[in-house]
């Protein structure tokens, strides 16, 4: 990957990373009150951990990106509340996105390990980041109905958000 390509490809996926902004939120946000123990199977997250999983890994592969190389994901709880999830996401973000945006083109193309896993460039583990974000959404957006609360639009309407035109 030439240096070029690599910072051309790291302003289109940071623009797609932020354009799923909204609906994350969303979905976060759509979590009733005191349902946050709530999974659907003894190896699923509860809604509140993953609601925090999704935020903060983003932030983690951020600031991963920025760094050049992974360490250890971040232990801890987060916040108690959807909305406090959503606010210390809201803080902690810009920051994260400007890091990798100041990155240089070969900063970007470099090769980075993720756990001897496998290699690629910097910029291409933005688009691991959103892939995973939208994942674990789509998880947690199974999640609100069985804990009462309402699937929100994400890409078009839902049944408890349909679409206006």
């Amino acid at each position: 990957m030439t240096p070029e390509f690599a910072a051309g490809l790291r302003d289109f996926l940071l623009d797609a990373l932020d354009s799923e902004v909204s609906a994350t939120s969303k979905v976060i946000l759509a979590m009733p009150d005191g349902a946050g123990d709530y999974k659907p199977g003894e190896k699923s997250m509860p809604a509140q951990t993953l609601a925090f999983h999704i935020v903060a890994s983003e932030i983690w592969f951020l600031e991963s990106v920025a760094a050049g190389a992974f360490g250890p994901f971040p232990e801890g709880e987060g916040p108690s509340t959807p909305a406090g999830v959503v606010d210390w996401w809201n803080e902690a973000r810009p920051a994260a996105r400007q890091k990798v945006a100041a990155l240089s083109g070969d900063q970007l193309a470099a090769t980075v390990d993720f756990f001897g896993m496998f290699q690629l460039p910097a910029a291409a583990f933005i688009n691991i980041a959103n892939v995973h974000c939208v994942h674990h959404r789509g998880q947690l957006s199974a999640y609100l109905r069985p804990m009462g609360g309402k699937v929100p639009s994400i890409y078009g309407g839902s049944a408890d958000e349909p679409m206006v035109m």
